[in-house]
């Protein structure tokens, strides 16, 4: 992925991958792991040839890293300094790759509780990752990043409805589909209907309530750590209001939260605001 590449990526995402306020170690160490992340994710979706073969030997490249040799596959090539630097284990990084690995093989879940498994590989070691380059990792500072990194997770289904369909891949659970009468026809059509608003509105209220169980991490954390984390569940809650904006209507538009909106929320985070 070029730097070019990486930049227009990392704008398009929910919630600022690496803010400008950070140190520069900070920043240089977040971006690395969004380019792992970024990287595994483009092979696992786009990328030509055999995904699965081409993730198993990124899986492979993390063995040579982490006995010292140099790493031959574009996802592993920013890593050394970062995994070197902050001591970060390879198995979050392990769980990346099976997450994708996992979509090559699995594109429907039928729980959210599947959906919450695949989740534990494709999102939440981003957050371990995160807590560990601030050097502020703890198992219970983990189980809250893993609400907020969840969170961030399902609000992306919700707003990648269409992208996911023309992979083949539904992450919206079929037990809420049948629950509110939605139907897969339906997640095609131009806009949403009533039914499939009320069921990505239940998505959004459950991801909403899964930031507010991860919210006692900013309240915890100090410093730098506690900047990026706030920025992480803003972004979250921006993307919630954005899609309430639109009443859920993911169909017939791309909806992103507005700078303002997560900018907000960062503040009132950080200054400690009544909960809304």
């Amino acid at each position: 992925m070029t730097e070019a590449a990486l930049r227009a990526s990392a704008r398009k995402e929910n919630f600022p991958v690496a803010m400008a306020v950070l140190a520069r170690r900070h920043r240089r160490h977040l971006t690395a792991l969004y380019r792992f992340a970024r990287t595994v994710d483009e092979i696992g979706d786009t990328s030509s040839g055999d995904r699965s073969r081409a993730l198993a030997a990124v899986a492979a490249d993390l063995d040579r890293l982490y006995r010292g040799e140099p790493p031959q596959t574009a996802a592993c090539q920013h890593l050394t300094d970062t995994i070197v630097e902050c001591a970060l284990p390879k198995t979050p990084f392990e769980d990346l790759v099976a997450a994708n690995l996992q979509d090559q093989r699995v594109h429907r879940y039928r729980t959210f509780a599947e959906l919450l498994d695949y989740c534990r590989l494709s999102a939440n070691p981003v957050g371990h990752l995160v807590l560990r380059v601030f050097g502020s990792y703890t198992t219970q500072r983990a189980r809250w990043s893993d609400s907020i990194c969840t969170a961030l997770q399902v609000l992306e289904h919700c707003q990648d409805v269409r992208e996911d369909l023309e992979r083949d891949r539904v992450y919206l659970p079929a037990e809420d589909l049948a629950r509110f009468g939605v139907t897969e026809c339906e997640l095609r059509a131009p806009s949403a209907t009533r039914a499939t608003r009320a069921l990505l509105g239940f998505q959004v209220q459950r991801a909403v309530r899964m930031l507010e169980d991860g919210r006692p991490l900013v309240d915890q954390l100090r410093g730098a750590a506690r900047i990026a984390v706030a920025g992480y569940v803003a972004g979250g809650l921006a993307t919630a209001a954005a899609l309430a904006r639109r009443h859920f209507d993911v169909l017939n538009a791309e909806i992103a939260p507005s700078v303002a909106g997560t900018v907000g929320n960062c503040v009132h985070l950080l200054t400690g605001g009544t909960r809304r």
